[in-house]
């Protein structure tokens, strides 16, 4: 995510804000400039109100790009549903924005926010239909079972960004599976089956050689889901590190090669190598400010050659 600034007075403004803090002028985010602007002629999002969305659109347009994506929410009288809603939209904004800068069409793609108040919610992509359950945007909920299914990770974006990359397995997949197949394993294996065997047990030692998480351990499709997501996650925070002129500086000590402790992130990396070699750096930078605020590391995962192997696969796919 880049900085903003304020069109009137150049300020500094970021993605969600409606107005600029500075001088008062009236701000929206419009898809197609890939900017925040001033309203002026154009008019807010229809969804202003139920989803807290700062999108402009030209009049008569209604819903904007990443609203429009959205099938069903939970009712108007569901008070925690249409709370978890908000901020559901907000991580799908998020997503739509990067997608938007990878070039990764969302016209086959559409999203189900159910609320679970009235029964069970499973999230989980099916035709290019995403679900998600809308407990997960309370935070109670969401850090109980992340503690319960033993994960270091667990946010609403990431919910996005898993889910959708299935669809865009069958998009960016499916149609030559191949080299696919040789890197993460044949998704043809019964997928019902291999979930249930993942969750009536432990994942085998030594399975962060292989795996970026052990939900990824569970079946091929799963495996490039969490990769997907993972890289996402990767790319826009270096990006935004980027955007905000984060440079990491090593001690003054020479260091190997391979363990490198400095790095200048840039906003639109020309290739995996450059991901790779400034995102350790930044991670190491980023867990011990963390960890000064007595808070968990920021990125608590590892990165094997295998792991490395499966993101520059989705890399070089999705760009």
């Amino acid at each position: 995510m880049r900085s903003f600034a304020c069109p009137t007075c150049s300020h500094l403004v970021f993605f969600e804000n409606f107005s600029c803090l500075n001088c008062g002028t009236e701000l929206g985010f419009a898809r197609v400039d890939r900017d925040m602007v001033a309203v002026g002629a154009l008019v807010r999002c229809a969804n202003t109100q139920v989803a807290d969305c700062n999108w402009v659109v030209a009049p008569g347009e209604g819903l904007c790009g990443s609203c429009v994506l959205t099938r069903t929410r939970p009712a108007d009288d569901d008070a925690a549903g249409m709370m978890s809603f908000v901020r559901a939209e907000a991580a799908k904004r998020r997503l739509v924005y990067q997608l938007d800068g990878l070039g990764l069409s969302t016209a086959g793609v559409l999203f189900d926010l159910l609320s679970s108040t009235n029964g069970p919610v499973i999230t989980g992509h099916e035709d290019g239909v995403v679900t998600i359950d809308m407990a997960e945007g309370d935070d109670g909920h969401r850090e109980a079972l992340r503690v319960q299914l033993a994960e270091p990770y667990r946010t609403l974006l990431g919910h996005f960004r898993h889910e959708t990359g299935h669809y865009y397995w069958t998009v960016l997949v499916e149609p030559d599976p191949d080299a696919f197949r040789a890197l993460f394993g044949d998704e043809r294996a019964d997928y019902a089956e291999a979930l249930q065997k993942h969750y009536a047990g432990t994942p085998a030692p030594g399975w962060e050689e292989s795996y970026v998480s052990t939900y990824a351990t569970a079946h091929p499709w799963e495996d490039w889901a969490e990769s997907f997501a993972h890289y996402l996650h990767i790319r826009d925070t270096l990006q935004t590190a980027a955007s905000y002129g984060l440079v990491v500086g090593g001690p003054d000590a020479v260091t190997t090669p391979d363990a490198p402790l400095e790095a200048t992130p840039a906003e639109d990396p020309s290739g995996f190598s450059e991901i790779e070699r400034t995102w350790l750096p930044l991670t190491y930078a980023l867990n011990a400010v963390n960890r000064s605020m007595g808070k968990d590391d920021l990125y608590p995962f590892y990165l094997s050659e295998t792991v490395l192997k499966k993101l520059r696969f989705v890399h070089n796919l999705v760009t």
